[in-house]
């Protein structure tokens, strides 16, 4: 069974989700990401360069030459995930589910506060439930610093 952890009440989902990876391969994990949005994936691809000044997360595309070396892999759609081996760990920052989610041991979700992120991840946490999935929410501290009054992302 995969565990599905939601972490809602980021001010700004994509820099949440930076540091949400530089979590992950700090402590010597390596992490898919997944988005079907192209804009959305490659706002994420840039902020991997330049959200910390003082730091760099090796990443890269799937199908890259260099995603296997890469520690946050990024995938842009069904196919090519269910082609990519898990690592074990999936960052969703698709609006919906990914496919095959009992591939994973452990799925991330955050959830900004906007109405329609809100209402996406609602539908995501009933359909992981009804896979049987477990699935946890956590609300971000009101003090982290990825919440604020940031633009949503």
């Amino acid at each position: 069974m995969t565990r599905v952890d939601f972490a809602y009440g980021a001010a700004h989902r994509l820099r949440m989700a930076c540091r949400t990876a530089a979590r992950h391969v700090g402590a010597g994990r390596r992490l898919l990401v997944y988005c079907t949005d192209a804009r959305r994936l490659q706002r994420f691809d840039a902020l991997l360069w330049e959200f910390e000044p003082a730091s760099f997360i090796p990443h890269a595309l799937a199908g890259d030459p260099l995603a296997g070396q890469a520690d946050v892999v990024l995938v842009a759609d069904a196919g090519t995930l269910a082609g990519t081996p898990p690592l074990g760990w999936l960052l969703n920052l698709d609006l919906d589910c990914p496919p095959r989610a009992e591939r994973f041991e452990r799925i991330l979700e955050i959830v900004s506060g906007h109405e329609a992120d809100i209402q996406a991840a609602r539908r995501r946490w009933s359909l992981y439930q009804q896979a049987g999935h477990e699935v946890r929410g956590h609300r971000l501290p009101a003090d982290h610093p990825a919440v604020g009054n940031h633009p949503g992302g």
